[in-house]
């Protein structure tokens, strides 16, 4: 398609010339003769080029620039005029021209004016296409590593959204016996989803038609365009949309990317939660186990991604159980597991490591994210009564250690280590303290 040039001249032999020689180069030129005339045509339609003289009857082209510019952010400008200064140029460049030209300009000159101005708005629209594809890139990443069912579907609905302009969507999962029940939404309430998701199912209950459903007395204007969330034959569910105007077949490609993740992502939780109960929980705190620390482990290094190991350790929890008995010592670890789930992002991953040792790994943050993380967690344990409610009225300590990969070391043992080196060497200083890894620490005693 013709690049879309619009020229600005008063005078009109300046426009003949340069409106001719643009469209044999092949462009699809427009003239106008005021700013008010290029506004208009500027309302009206898409121009990938402004080309304006700076004196125009009635108003500057520089202000038809600023104009332009407000109208189009993305449309590109050429400035020609007779005043052969400096200062004009500087004008015309602050006001966001891309080039500067001085009359008399010659056929060829102008052409290498105008394919610059068009191969850096081609440069700038392809920079911004590869930042939007990173970013939905970076984006379903993080919808496949949660390992949280709700997170899952509420960044999986804001980036489906965000993709195609909608106000608000809707997730409807099909449950084992074959329902399509609410499973989230964003952008509207839990009355208005419910609603929704009520409009769009048809009288089996079975998934809604891609095309758009009309949704009368629920959104005003909005329609609800169906997205199936599916993985090869297997549909676990759709997402609905709410939109006022058809997306660009871009938005729904990229929609249906994202989709295909949360597919991805849902079977995944689907495998994880028939087995967690079994292999990966431990049966005291209901946190996560070795077993599962193992597997996010591995995983991790395996993804390349930064990532830091906490490891924690009641101070003098023998005294605890020694005074009030290895009951109220049992519902001390679960009150404390429930502090420390709550002090890190929902993201992390918190296991029981064994006894009174915990361990969180929080994804994507280096040590020095991490040493904010940690001395948060350590006095948010040494704030808190624990068992209130049972009339104990506890205050305990932690000791914390942390080592990050792959900053302190890419070994899956040895970070463990590391941050188990780090908290033991607290233990041993003033207790209720936070230490990062260093090799040069001694190993920690057989427990």
């Amino acid at each position: 398609m013709a690049a879309a040039v619009l020229l600005v001249d008063d005078e009109r032999f300046a426009r003949t010339v340069y409106s001719d020689y643009l469209r044999v180069a092949g462009y699809d030129v427009q003239v106008a003769e005021t700013a008010d005339a290029a506004l208009e045509a500027l309302r009206r339609r898409r121009f990938d080029l402004l080309i304006t003289d700076i004196i125009l009857p009635g108003a500057d082209g520089l202000e038809l620039l600023t104009d332009a510019k407000r109208l189009d952010p993305n449309i590109e400008a050429l400035v020609i005029t007779a005043l052969d200064r400096v200062d004009p140029a500087v004008r015309a460049m602050k006001s966001g021209a891309s080039d500067y030209l001085v009359k008399p300009v010659t056929p060829e000159a102008l052409q290498v004016a105008v394919q610059k101005c068009l191969s850096a708005r081609a440069l700038l629209a392809e920079n911004k296409a590869l930042r939007s594809h990173l970013r939905l890139f970076e984006t379903c990443q993080r919808i496949t590593a949660s390992l949280d069912h709700d997170r899952t579907v509420r960044l999986a609905l804001g980036a489906i959204a965000g993709e195609v302009g909608a106000s608000g969507a809707v997730f409807l999962e099909r449950s084992a016996a074959g329902v399509l029940d609410l499973a989230g939404h964003t952008g509207v309430d839990a009355a208005q989803a419910r609603t929704i998701a009520e409009a769009a199912r048809d009288p089996a209950g079975s998934l809604p038609s891609p095309a758009p459903v009309p949704l009368p007395g629920v959104t005003e204007g909005s329609t609800a365009l169906a997205f199936p969330v599916a993985e090869g034959n297997v549909t676990l569910g759709v997402v609905l949309a709410l939109v006022a105007s058809d997306p660009e077949p871009n938005q729904v490609r990229s929609a249906e990317f994202v989709c295909s993740h949360l597919a991805l992502a849902l079977r995944t939780l689907g495998h994880l939660k028939q087995v967690e109960h079994l292999a990966y929980l431990d049966d005291l705190t209901h946190l996560y186990n070795t077993r599962f620390l193992d597997v996010v482990l591995e995983r991790e290094m395996q993804s390349g991604r930064p990532f830091t190991v906490l490891f924690l350790d009641l101070d003098r929890f023998k005294a605890v159980n020694d005074q009030y008995g290895h009951l109220i010592g049992s519902k001390l670890l679960v009150e404390v597991g429930r502090v420390l789930k709550g002090s890190v992002r929902d993201e992390d991953v918190v296991a029981r490591y064994g006894g009174d040792e915990y361990v969180a790994v929080l994804l994507g943050i280096d040590s020095g994210g991490a040493l904010k993380v940690a001395e948060r967690i350590r006095r948010s344990i040494e704030d808190h009564v624990f068992l209130s409610r049972e009339g104990a009225r506890l205050r305990v300590t932690a000791s914390i250690g942390l080592a990050s990969c792959p900053e302190h070391t890419s070994k899956k043992a040895e970070v463990l280590d590391l941050a188990d080196r780090a908290m033991y060497r607290g233990k041993r200083s003033t207790r209720n303290v936070v230490y990062i890894a260093s090799r040069d620490l001694p190993p920690v005693p057989t427990r």
